[in-house]
């Protein structure tokens, strides 16, 4: 664990400093306690943006907004972001980021639940999704996740390994959590084994799965 720590540190150390609006975002969130993608995570959306180059991007889970400007950085101009979020405070504090960012534009924040949202968005509409919401439901939206890709469409889930708890016997985790690592681990199964996908899950930050959606899915 201490050379995991050790490596983790060192390849911060690394990254170069972001958007001083990102940063000042970033820094906001933390100290208030609310959770936003890790920074090497961070490097490794952005990475995945700049690579594919998206016409569209589909988050579930807005937050305040940081991960929607870091991808929209990477993101060619005509790139649209739709983003979805329930939390009335947060999608207020997103929408005044993306206005700060001159982003309005390109960023779309749909303020519902998901769960209402994903059947009624376009198949085969986005080219990049981006997943970081609540953990308990990645494997029931997974049918509408694979329906709103193209062949080629990429699927980034965040937090997949919930702190390294992933590998203990769900007997070893706390009783309120034990749905949410159930549910988790048949997701992490079902990305692996479907006939749809070609996936690779990343010890990066608290996890991510990267998934790839085959020709013939």
């Amino acid at each position: 664990m201490m050379d995991e720590e050790r490596i983790r540190d060192y390849l911060l150390s690394l990254e170069p400093d972001g958007d001083p609006l990102c940063g000042v975002i970033a820094e906001d969130a933390v100290r208030r306690g609310i959770p936003i993608i890790r920074k090497e995570t961070g490097a490794l959306l952005k990475t995945i943006v700049t690579m594919k180059q998206p016409g569209a991007i589909l988050e579930i889970g807005t937050a305040v907004g940081y991960s929607a400007v870091w991808m929209a950085s990477a993101a060619p101009p005509a790139c649209r972001i739709t983003t979805i979020e329930k939390d009335e405070a947060r999608i207020a504090e997103a929408r005044e980021n993306f206005r700060r960012a001159g982003l309005e534009t390109r960023i779309e924040l749909i303020g519902q639940d998901a769960e209402e949202v994903l059947p009624k968005l376009p198949g085969g509409a986005f080219d990049l999704i981006f997943l970081d919401a609540a953990k308990g439901q990645y494997g029931k939206w997974l049918p509408e996740l694979l329906r709103l890709m193209p062949a080629g469409g990429v699927l980034i889930a965040d937090n997949v390994l919930q702190e390294r708890t992933i590998l203990e016997s769900r007997f070893a985790v706390e009783r309120r959590g034990r749905t949410i690592h159930s549910r988790m681990r048949e997701f992490l199964w079902e990305i692996k084994h479907s006939p749809a996908l070609q996936s690779a899950v990343l010890p990066v930050g608290d996890g991510a799965a990267l998934c790839v959606k085959r020709p013939e899915g």
